[in-house]
C-alpha cells in the first residue's frame, strides 16, 4: 500500500459510547459513532471519507436493490493486552472480498482503499473495541451497487461502506441443529461460494421453519442429492472422527472460510490429522451411532467455534458427546483465541495491529 489515500475524516458531535455498555450486547445492533465509505464512479475510486454513523441517500431504483448485487466480509478486531487493536487475518477476508465482487460482476476494490478505510475508521471509534474476554469488534465491510437503472446488467457504479460494531459471542449455547434435506443453500454453478446478500436470505425460510421446531439452525446438504453435509446455518461445519478433523472440502457450494481456515492450521499446528471431503450424512448418522464421531462443531467469524450437541434428521435426534468435554476443539480454540487477543505468540502472522 502507499500513503496516497486522501481520507477525509468528519467527527460525531456527540459520541454514544458513553451510554453504551459493551458487554452482553445483541449482535450487530449496536454501532459505533463512524462509517467509512468510498465510492467507485465513472471507473474510478473517489470520496474517501470517516463520517458519522447515519442513513446513506441513496435512489430506490439502485440495482442493487432490485437485481441482487451486493456482497459483505465479516471481520473481527481485538483489544491486546497492551490496549492496541490487532485485526485479525484481514488480508484473507480482503482476498475472499474481491473473489465475491468478481463472481457478481462487480468492480474490485483496491487493497489501499479495504485497508486503509478499515485502519481509518477503527483509529477513529477506538475506545469501542470491548476488553472483555470473547468479546470483540466485529467489522462489516460491503459493496452493492449504485445505477439507477431498471435494467438487468451489471452496474457501472458501487458504494463500499465499513460499520462496525462491539459483539459478544454469537451463540451462547451449543446448538441443536436439523439436516435440511428439501431447500438448499447453493448449487452447483451458483453463488454458494460468494458472501453475496442472496445466499442468506434464502437460508430464512427454511431456518425460520427448523426454529419452529426446536432447532437453532440448520445443516445444509448438497442441491442434487441432498446426500452430503455442506454447511450449518452460515458456519463452516466440522466433526472430529478417530482424534482427525472431517470437513467438508470447499467447492462452488460451499464458502472458504476465514475461520475454516484457521482452525484447520491451528488444529496442524497441534498434531491433529486433517480430512477435507464430502461427507455423507449417512455417514455422520452412523458414526454418531458407532462413537466414532466424538465431536462436531460449526466454525465462522461470528460463531468462531460453536459446538453442536444435538443433530435432527428426518424426525430422529441424535445425541452427541457432552459439549462440555470435547478436547479436540476446546484445544483449538484455546489457541485461536489465545493468538486473537495476543496471549501467545502469532506464529501465523494473522494480527494486524492498528
Amino acid at each position: 500500500m502507499t500513503d496516497t489515500l486522501d481520507i477525509k475524516i468528519t467527527k460525531t458531535s456527540q459520541s454514544k459510547l458513553a451510554e453504551t455498555e459493551l458487554t452482553d450486547l445483541p449482535f450487530g445492533k449496536v454501532f459505533t459513532d463512524h462509517m467509512f465509505v468510498a465510492d467507485y464512479i465513472n471507473g474510478e475510486w473517489k470520496n474517501f471519507e470517516v463520517l458519522p454513523y447515519g442513513p446513506i441517500p441513496m435512489s430506490p431504483a439502485i440495482s442493487a436493490l432490485h437485481y441482487g448485487q451486493a456482497i459483505f466480509e465479516g471481520m473481527k478486531a481485538y483489544r491486546l493486552p497492551d490496549g492496541s487493536i490487532s485485526v485479525f487475518r484481514a488480508d484473507k477476508n480482503f482476498a475472499r472480498f474481491n473473489k465475491s465482487a468478481t463472481r457478481m460482476a462487480m468492480t474490485n476494490i483496491p487493497e489501499e482503499v479495504f485497508m486503509k478505510g478499515i485502519a481509518a475508521l477503527i483509529n477513529l471509534d477506538r475506545d469501542w473495541a470491548p476488553s472483555a474476554a470473547n468479546n470483540s469488534l466485529y467489522i462489516r465491510p460491503t459493496l452493492f451497487a449504485m445505477d439507477a437503472v431498471l435494467g438487468v446488467k451489471a452496474s457501472a457504479d458501487y458504494k463500499f461502506v465499513v460499520l462496525t460494531t462491539p459483539a459478544g459471542p454469537y451463540y451462547n449455547k451449543p446448538l441443536r441443529v436439523k439436516i435440511e434435506t428439501h431447500y438448499t443453500r447453493g448449487a452447483d454453478g451458483g453463488v454458494g461460494a460468494a458472501k453475496t446478500a442472496g445466499n442468506y436470505a434464502m437460508s430464512m425460510l427454511p431456518t425460520q421453519q427448523a426454529q419452529a421446531e426446536g432447532y437453532d439452525q440448520l445443516i445444509w446438504t448438497d442441491a442434487k442429492e441432498h446426500k452430503y453435509v455442506e454447511e450449518s446455518g452460515t458456519a463452516n461445519l466440522m466433526f472430529v472422527m478417530d482424534n482427525k478433523i472431517v470437513t467438508p472440502e470447499v467447492r462452488e457450494t460451499i464458502l472458504d472460510g476465514v475461520t475454516r481456515d484457521t482452525v484447520l492450521e491451528v488444529a496442524k499446528s497441534l498434531g491433529y490429522g486433517i480430512e477435507e471431503r464430502r461427507v455423507s450424512v449417512e455417514e455422520v448418522l452412523e458414526k454418531i451411532a458407532s462413537g466414532v464421531l466424538t465431536e462436531a462443531f460449526a466454525v465462522g467469524t461470528a460463531a468462531t467455534i460453536t459446538q453442536i450437541a444435538e443433530i435432527g434428521f428426518e424426525g430422529t435426534i441424535h445425541t452427541l458427546n457432552d459439549p462440555a468435554n470435547r478436547p479436540v476443539s476446546a484445544a483449538i480454540a484455546k489457541k485461536v483465541n489465545d493468538i486473537r487477543y495476543g496471549l501467545v505468540p502469532d506464529e501465523f502472522g494473522w494480527n494486524w495491529t492498528i
